[in-house]
């Protein structure tokens, strides 16, 4: 697997996300308490409303529009909502943020 920078911890505030723009759309980097990252489609799959505005909580995120939530790890709604968001991944290295370089060069089907 081969690997895109595409910023520090640092730019992402904690229990925040920042959003990178790619051929598939907006994908969603997400930051937890514990400085865990977390990479994810930006598009909740019920309303469409932007993950990337939600609340992280844990290792969750709330949609900000209908208050869906989503785990960060598998993608899966939690709760009672059904549906699922794409996970990318995506790890740190030296303070550095480094997606999975397909990502990037996927397109939208």
């Amino acid at each position: 697997m081969s690997w895109i920078d595409i910023g520090t911890l640092d730019d992402i505030p904690l229990r925040g996300a920042r959003i990178v723009k790619t051929k598939l759309g907006c994908i969603a980097v997400f930051r937890t308490a514990e400085d865990e990252v977390f990479a994810t489609s930006d598009k909740c799959p019920h309303k469409g409303g932007p993950l990337s505005e939600g609340i992280v909580h844990g290792k969750s995120v709330t949609c900000p529009l209908h208050n869906w939530v989503f785990s960060l790890e598998s993608g899966e709604a939690q709760g009672a909502d059904v549906g699922q968001i794409e996970t990318y991944a995506i790890r740190i290295e030296a303070g550095r943020l480094l997606l999975d370089a397909a990502v990037m060069e996927r397109t939208a089907a």
